[in-house]
């Protein structure tokens, strides 16, 4: 009978410290204090926040794996297993949330509960107490590192990007519409374990200090979002990146920056800023108050010409002049408004059609031909033009993508057209609508976007000091 017993496990020694890795929080090497007195066991963690559904709560906090490294931040999240009242060595009573992790040591893995709580002023980052040491574990109360060492060198290289796990996100949308494009970031985030919350622009509003520079939204303080994804309303440019500074400010990853925003509605310094990195575009002339509508003309070429406001969106405010006479009553027209206006050559072979090239994280991932309505010029779909699938040229996707680069933009439509002389860029959208180039596609441009996203959320390697930790 005896032989037919199962041997017993080999014991694991552990000493009074020991290196660990959590590798569903992205954690690859921390030391670990064993505390057989402490029932739970508990990681250093700061910058605490609930979020996602009452029924299947979640939590946000960040970690300092490496004591006395404060630049090393490893974002986390995990699902919230309890909530339970610790009281410390010093008799302190702290209600904190409980989760649960994977632990490795050497060969060994096994699932633990921990609790969250701010350990910056212990030596060891994290606590292992006797629920999370198994049966086969012993103890060498007088030693420590009877395991296999690992190093802090780990979150100096791309290794503690790789390590980091897709994990759950709180992002917000910043958008004031419920529309098409809204509705897919929320349904596309949350089909993929993510909580995205829809924040209506104007209603931001903000807390510019020094040492603590807060967001706040109907009277409370906003949470730390992994991520923002800004769709700012023409109307609104001015204030929407305004509060899209603020977040840039507090290190929230904006999707699209408040510069590329700024840049890319303002008309003028677009084509400015195409010009400088030798971007094609049709010939553009701008002036204030030219003494002669001639001459503003020749710079642009011969008749007809596109005359169009600089506060144009969605084809508003831009006319094609089919003569030279036609151009000069419009150019006039406009003046006597007191508008700012561009002149622009017309590429008579794109023959009413361009194409939006949408790019996400500095590729061309879509790309659609826009036909104008009968006997309109303009291709905007808004404006009843219809699209359709289109193959692109080498040429094309390059200048989409600097144009792209250009701008800072992570998204962007990209729109041109094609010409004898190559792609000429027409406009830079920061905020491109997903509904027509996700029909006409049939591609999941949402999910390609927050996989950009899960991407650059990712922890940043540090650089290496050498110290005595190292030892």
């Amino acid at each position: 009978m005896d032989d037919q017993q199962e041997p017993n496990p080999e014991m694991i020694r552990f000493g009074w410290e020991e290196w660990v890795s959590l590798p569903d929080l992205g954690l690859p090497a921390m030391r670990a204090k064993v505390d057989t007195g402490a029932r739970t066991s508990a990681l250093h963690a700061f910058d605490i926040e609930t979020f996602g559904p009452a029924s299947a709560p979640k939590v946000r906090f960040t970690v300092h794996p490496v004591p006395g490294r404060e630049d090393l931040v490893i974002p986390c999240s995990a699902r919230i297993v309890d909530r339970r009242n610790v009281t410390s060595s010093n008799g302190e009573t702290e209600s904190r949330y409980v989760i649960a992790s994977t632990i490795r040591v050497g060969e060994e893995s096994w699932r633990i509960e921990m609790t969250l709580t701010d350990r910056s002023t212990m030596a060891s980052r994290m606590l292992l107490g006797r629920e999370a040491l198994k049966d086969h574990i012993t103890i060498v109360a007088t030693d420590r590192f009877q395991q296999p060492r690992l190093s802090y060198d780990v979150y100096t290289t791309a290794r503690v990007r790789q390590a980091a796990p897709n994990r759950s996100l709180r992002v917000a949308v910043l958008s004031r519409e419920d529309n098409y494009s809204t509705r897919r970031m929320v349904e596309e985030g949350e089909a993929r374990g993510h909580t995205v919350e829809v924040i209506d622009t104007t209603r931001c509003y903000m807390a510019i200090n020094a040492l603590s520079p807060e967001v706040h939204y109907d009277g409370k303080r906003l949470p730390r979002y992994d991520a923002v994804i800004p769709r700012i309303g023409a109307s609104v440019t001015s204030y929407g990146t305004a509060v899209i500074r603020q977040f840039e400010t507090i290190g929230t990853f904006c999707v699209n920056g408040s510069e590329g925003i700024s840049a890319s509605r303002d008309k003028l310094y677009a084509h400015q800023l195409m010009a400088r990195h030798k971007i094609g575009m049709p010939n553009t002339a701008f002036a204030a108050s030219p003494k002669d509508t001639q001459s503003l003309m020749r710079l642009v070429g011969t008749a007809p010409m596109i005359v169009k406001l600089l506060e144009s969106t969605q084809g508003k405010g831009v006319v094609l002049a089919e003569t030279k006479k036609a151009a000069e009553s419009v150019i006039d027209a406009f003046r006597g408004l007191k508008a700012n206006f561009l002149v622009q050559d017309f590429v008579k072979e794109a023959a009413g059609e361009d194409i939006r090239c949408l790019v996400v994280g500095g590729k061309v991932v879509a790309a659609m031909k826009r036909t104008g309505a009968e006997g309109d010029f303009r291709s905007n779909l808004h404006r009843g033009g219809s699209a359709k699938v289109v193959r692109i040229t080498k040429e094309e996707r390059d200048s989409a993508v600097r144009a792209a680069r250009a701008f800072k933009l992570n998204l962007a439509g990209v729109d041109l057209l094609r010409s004898e002389s190559g792609p000429k860029v027409l406009e830079v959208n920061s905020s491109p609508g997903f509904e027509g180039i996700e029909t006409a596609t049939k591609k999941n441009i949402a999910g390609l976007l927050y996989e950009h996203i899960e991407a650059k959320v990712r922890p940043t390697p540090v650089k290496r000091i050498v110290s005595d930790d190292d030892s």
